[in-house]
């Protein structure tokens, strides 16, 4: 079996300028700067993908900082791909509301909001729940990272969705699993893999799916996903949930079948050692009912709303309901917290597409942006007082308060570089 491959998927809303989606004109927001990966092969189901030769140092590139590409292994970008498959069967709604079921750290988060906005501008509302208190963290600042404003992070069971009955258009659950697809690069999963933890793990998947279905409305889509490659966890879960659940199966196509993807019963399958990537298994289900059948829904939008001396940044458009039921890690983007008599801008404003340009910028070169993702001290005798955003080939990193002879690095604590910058 070959090693495991390496690959990521650019951010198209930050580096978009030399190659735009579909001939989507140039935003303002975009930056003319040069595919950071050019030698890249392309992942041939996400044209934001690429599969590199080898695994760069990834913490020492600014732009990884930035939020201008995430990693993710080109396998687990097949979500993504049967994603866009149901997105084109929802192009008459004005609005989509989607929950990524299990999230953590966040790289399916990020490629469906990438293809929610690519399609629907600001029309859309992402939930990204990771139940695992341990792993939201790490989730939290991808969404951070990848800046869209229209994602909300929260860390509840799938039993809490069952409230919001009917509220979400399409659900994706890439479900705890038994790991066989990770064995490459996994040595825990092999040595904790059992007949017994794959029964268990079919169980629990069933448990999840039952769990969170009610919040599914009635003409809805489910994408369904593992990592391992056990019939018991793949197609005949989805089976079972079209029987006992209600719903029809998307019959599984197989355009990729020349670069080693398998279509299954229910679903397309990708084994370590024939595809580049890591094991994964895609299905999906409509639900049974019409879209009628949920009942009045208000597509009317508001903004999100904060407490205390904090403001937001709200998103473009945020689904009116009201989820504080769900404890929201994150809902809209703080723009800072007012102190006394100085406004404190938030190192998520930087990041964020929702960012509106109200502070001078400052470009610096990459081991000046290194220092300040170091949280190092610095100065910048030639950019103006106070509060200054810190650019890197025109993305946003974050901000400084410049002092003039020194400066006070923002940079957030538990997002700095660890290792040595030298």
């Amino acid at each position: 079996m070959s090693d495991a491959s390496v690959s990521i998927r650019l951010n198209p809303f930050k580096f978009g300028g030399s190659f735009p989606a579909a001939g989507a004109p140039l935003s303002s927001g975009q930056a003319l700067v040069p595919d950071p990966f050019p030698q890249g092969e392309p992942v041939p189901w996400n044209r934001w993908g690429r599969i590199l030769a080898e695994r760069p140092s990834f913490t020492l590139d600014p732009l990884f900082h930035a939020g201008c590409y995430y990693v993710q292994d080109s396998s687990a970008m097949y979500v993504g791909h049967i994603f866009r498959k149901i997105l084109d069967r929802c192009a008459d709604r004005p609005l989509l509301r989607v929950l990524d079921l299990c999230a953590a750290p966040g790289g399916k988060t990020t490629d469906l909001a990438a293809s929610l906005r690519e399609r629907l501008g600001g029309s859309f509302l992402l939930v990204s729940n990771e139940v695992m208190k341990a792993r939201v963290g790490v989730l939290d600042d991808n969404v951070a990272l990848w800046g869209d404003p229209n994602v909300v992070v929260t860390s509840v069971d799938p039993a809490a969705f069952a409230r919001l009955a009917g509220f979400f258009d399409i659900i994706v659950a890439d479900v705890p699993c038994s790991g066989e697809g990770m064995f490459r690069k996994d040595e825990r999963a092999v040595k904790e893999w059992s007949p017994a933890v794959v029964d268990l793990c079919a169980a629990r998947q069933k448990r999840i799916l039952a769990d969170v279905w009610p919040a599914l409305k009635p003409g809805g889509w489910l994408v369904y996903s593992t990592c391992t490659y056990e019939r018991s966890e793949n197609d005949d879960n989805l089976l079972w949930a079209s029987r006992e659940l209600g719903g029809t199966i998307l019959e599984p196509e197989n355009e990729f079948a020349s670069y080693g993807v398998e279509a299954t019963e229910c679903g397309n399958l990708l084994r370590a050692g024939i595809v580049p990537g890591e094991g994964q298994w895609v299905g999906a289900m409509r639900k049974d009912g019409d879209t009628a059948d949920a009942g009045p829904r208000s597509d009317r939008f508001i903004p999100a709303s904060g407490t205390g001396t904090a403001r937001y940044a709200s998103p473009s458009r945020s689904a009116e309901v009201s989820l504080s039921s769900l404890h929201p890690i994150r809902q809209g983007v703080m723009k800072g917290v007012q102190k006394g008599d100085k406004f404190i801008p938030s190192a998520d404003f930087a990041l964020s597409l929702a960012y509106d340009g109200s502070y001078p910028a400052v470009e610096v070169d990459r081991m000046t942006a290194l220092h300040f993702l170091h949280r190092d001290s610095f100065s910048l005798p030639d950019a103006p007082r106070g509060f200054v955003l810190i650019s890197y080939l025109g993305h946003s990193l974050g901000f400084v308060n410049n002092l003039g002879n020194r400066c006070n690095n923002l940079h957030p604590q538990g997002r700095r570089i660890l290792m040595n910058i030298a």
